[in-house]
């Protein structure tokens, strides 16, 4: 049985009042979805209720609206827990996105770091994956070493396991390339890095929107991902820290929340998660994550892989028989991204004529500048799909570039 015979896309589809939409009078088309994932009406509806009925702040008040926003914070958490198998609410930390957690991460065990340091990342990696290790190695005189890839954009196991030395103390790695597709062999890696003593984080967040997240068969010990691209909210993340390491390191922001005692010679911090939630947390939106959550479980992760499989072959199929045309990130069992450039036409060009026939693709570097380099270009056109796109919209997005690519051939 096939994904769409699981699930009425149609039906779906009415959760988006933004896909009846017109763009230069044609239907939208959005194939943007790796950049952030349209808002279902159940999520929206469950902003409006917490602002409309239990909008007060959380954690702090004994009154009945502050007690009630709390349940609905914290029940968060615990879906947020159960979503990706972590074994207490006391690993999850509600942070702003994906880019916060792995900040708080590089902030906070990096002053566990020392001169002469090794840090562990990908090729691949996201701009927001490679900055904050860059700006504690300025402090620290911490090295990055980079792990390869080839040219299917798989990367280069065996010298993976040549870079580690003495020195190396954190690996940081995406589970999934945000404009390859390419689903790295994390559970492999953290064994490897494991097997030296060396801790791991994963950046989700183009994995937890798409496949089945377990942080402990994984065994990373801090995986990060963004609401906003599961069909949530903007503002909202979580960090998962395993706890041995979340109880070893210091705090990245202080403020209120975050502390047990205050005195002007001493502080003492709150226990976990709060240690590492310093003010008031988003809690509307925090709130309406979890109906996101609910929303993704409802139509079933598997349902949701195997209908943008699905996408992504017709996709590559119907692109590949275009003239010129370049596809990056071949590996086998990728995720539901498609980059490509045709011919000598900048993917500028290429989303500026898409966007006139009512298709938004992602065009540029898409943060991942070292990426383009290795492959020796200034960016891409990126195509990534969600549960709401239809293969007729996958043959219409490829008529598309066909028509482009031959005016600007």
């Amino acid at each position: 049985m096939t994904a769409t015979n699981k699930m009425d896309i149609n039906k779906i589809r009415e959760d988006y009042p933004i896909l009846q939409r017109q763009i230069e009078g044609r239907p939208l088309i959005y194939l943007d979805n790796a950049a952030t994932s349209q808002t279902p009406r159940p999520v929206v509806e469950a902003i409006d209720q917490m602002y409309y009925h239990y909008k007060a702040n959380v954690h702090r008040g004994v009154h009945t609206l502050s007690q009630e926003a709390t349940d609905l914070v914290e029940l968060t958490r615990e879906k947020v827990r159960a979503f990706i198998n972590a074994d207490s609410i006391e690993e999850v930390i509600f942070t702003r996105g994906t880019t916060e957690g792995i900040n708080l991460v590089a902030s906070s065990f990096g002053q566990m770091l020392e001169n002469s340091d090794e840090i562990i990342v990908t090729v691949m990696e996201h701009h927001s994956n490679i900055v904050p290790w860059q700006l504690i190695g300025q402090r620290k005189r911490v090295t990055l070493r980079v792990v390869p890839i080839d040219d299917s954009g798989q990367v280069d196991m065996q010298a993976f396991e040549d870079l580690f030395t003495d020195n190396t103390r954190f690996v940081a790695l995406a589970h999934v390339s945000n404009v390859l597709g390419t689903v790295n062999p994390v559970k492999e890696m953290i064994a490897i890095a494991h097997s030296h003593g060396v801790p791991v984080l994963i950046d989700g967040a183009q994995a937890a929107p798409h496949v089945a997240v377990d942080v402990k068969d994984l065994d990373c010990d801090f995986y990060a991902f963004s609401s906003h691209k599961m069909y949530g909210p903007a503002g909202v993340g979580i960090l998962y820290g395993k706890r041995y390491w979340l109880d070893k390191m210091p705090p990245y922001q202080g403020g209120g929340e975050m502390i047990g005692q205050v005195s002007f010679d001493h502080t003492t911090f709150a226990e976990l998660p709060f240690k590492f939630e310093a003010g008031t947390p988003d809690f509307v939106d925090i709130a309406a994550f979890g109906a996101a959550i609910d929303y993704i479980q409802q139509l079933g992760i598997d349902n949701i892989a195997a209908h943008e499989h699905e996408l992504l072959q017709a996709a590559i199929e119907g692109l590949s028989s275009i003239e010129d045309i370049r596809l990056f990130g071949t590996a086998p069992g990728k995720s539901g991204v498609v980059s490509f450039l045709v011919g000598d036409i900048s993917s500028y060009d290429m989303g500026l004529l898409l966007d006139k026939l009512g298709v938004a693709v992602r065009t540029g570097h898409h943060c991942a500048q070292p990426l383009m380099a290795h492959y020796g270009v200034q960016g891409m056109v990126r195509a990534s799909f969600a549960v709401y796109n239809t293969l007729e919209e996958v043959a219409a997005f490829v008529a598309a570039t066909r028509r482009v690519a031959q005016m600007l051939r």
